[in-house]
């Protein structure tokens, strides 16, 4: 017979493990939970309980199993609040519509183009002169006003030929003064002349008389001849020398020296004498900023016409702008406009459209499109305008090159669409 066998205890090892499988099945079952959609509340989940130990069973050849924990049940699924903001949305869709449709109707009154750069009025700083430079009066970035003196050519050179030029000037008077004195010398031998006629011409008619009585030799007649004949030429010659010296005082002998021809020809080498000293100061011509002023040094040799440096206008100053040309339907010269510069945020000048160009950009390009090939790809053309600025004064300094946004009202309205338009038509027609 055999002995019975004593009931044995549960391990903690194995009381450990029957804890473990409880949990794996409980998490199956959240996840079974979830998947079908069923909304639980955390709080009201019930927290896990560690299994009670397995009672002891009576004495057998096996120990029983333990029995599977059994998952606690589910709560009832809340039903979830409905939202408002989809009903909203839809009631305030067809009011948006109907304000968008409204604004797009009345609106594209305004040309709006940010392909706008300021422009200003700069020249290159030079003199028709040639000459060494003495003296430079401005610094880089300096304002000036117009007659300002920018720099100074050395002008001993210059002096010495205005007084040539003087000089000269003198002794074309004393000659025309000299031409006047002769002209009336010329007029009193012409009188003397005149006065021996007669008594030349007595004496020949005598010796004639003579002559034909056989009283006087045919010497004596051929003398007094000779005698009226030269007197006559005399006169003659001092005729001549009274209109040669009358052409040089041109025309007219009582005409004051200073409009004479030769002194007007002298007077014109003084005052280009004088002019090229002038211009040995070189002075603003408008009000400005003055640039790249040190690449001019004192001493450097300045030939004629070559720039010194470059002078920017502060006043005289627009806006080139080239908007495509699908956006100037509308626009016309003479309308308003708004300008914003990228550089100062917030402030707005006001101009008008000054002009528009005959052309596009392209027209006068080195390599102008040529359409004609078999290559040809339409590209929208810009077409340059020019806008003045009206009200400068009391606003940031403009610079040339600034980027701009021009705003054009042309005060056309953009109304309805074509296909619209056309459909209202028809229906009054119809009626």
């Amino acid at each position: 017979m055999s002995e019975p066998t004593s009931p044995r205890k549960p391990t903690d090892q194995g009381i450990a493990d029957e804890r473990t499988s409880d949990q794996v099945i409980r998490l199956d079952s959240e996840r079974e939970q979830r998947r079908a959609n069923v909304v639980i509340d955390k709080d009201e989940l019930e927290t896990p309980v560690a299994p009670e130990p397995a009672a002891l069973e009576a004495p057998t050849r096996e120990p029983q199993q333990a029995p599977a924990a059994v998952a606690p049940p589910a709560a009832a699924p809340t039903k979830p609040k409905r939202s408002l903001t989809r009903p909203v949305l839809f009631a305030l869709l067809p009011v948006a519509l109907v304000v968008g449709g409204y604004y797009y109707v009345i609106g594209g009154q305004v040309m709006t183009t940010d392909n706008a750069y300021i422009q200003a009025q700069s020249l290159g700083v030079s003199t028709d002169v040639s000459g060494t430079v003495q003296e430079i009066d401005v610094h880089e970035n300096q304002a000036v006003k117009k007659g300002d003196v920018l720099f100074r050519l050395r002008p001993a050179s210059f002096e010495t030929a205005l007084a040539a030029a003087q000089a000269q000037l003198g002794t074309v008077r004393n000659q025309v003064l000299t031409l006047q004195a002769s002209y009336q010398q010329s007029l009193s031998q012409i009188e003397q002349a005149e006065a021996d006629i007669p008594y030349y011409e007595a004496a020949f008619q005598r010796q004639q008389d003579l002559l034909k009585t056989s009283t006087a030799s045919k010497a004596s007649f051929d003398s007094a001849q000779h005698d009226l004949v030269a007197a006559r030429q005399k006169v003659s010659v001092a005729k001549a020398q009274a209109q040669a010296t009358l052409a040089q005082l041109g025309g007219d002998a009582n005409q004051p020296v200073e409009k004479n021809p030769f002194y007007l020809q002298a007077q014109s080498g003084v005052d280009d004498a004088q002019r090229n000293l002038a211009d040995s100061v070189v002075k603003a011509p408008f009000d400005g900023v003055v640039t790249n002023v040190d690449a001019l040094q004192v001493g450097k040799y300045l030939p004629a016409s070559q720039p010194a440096f470059s002078l920017v206008s502060s006043t005289d100053l627009w806006i080139a702008a080239e908007p495509k040309e699908t956006e100037l339907t509308y626009v016309r010269p003479g309308q308003a406009v708004t300008i914003s510069v990228d550089t100062y945020p917030g402030a707005v000048w006001h101009g008008t459209v000054a002009s528009i160009s005959p052309a596009s950009s392209s027209s006068f390009s080195l390599l102008p499109a040529q359409n004609t090939t078999g290559n040809w790809v339409k590209v929208v053309q810009r077409i340059p305008m020019r806008v003045t600025i009206d009200d400068p004064q009391g606003k940031p300094p403009l610079r040339g090159g600034m980027s701009a946004v021009v705003d054009v009202d042309t005060g056309h309205a953009r109304g309805l669409p074509d296909f619209v338009t056309n459909l209202i038509g028809r229906f009054g027609q119809k009626s």
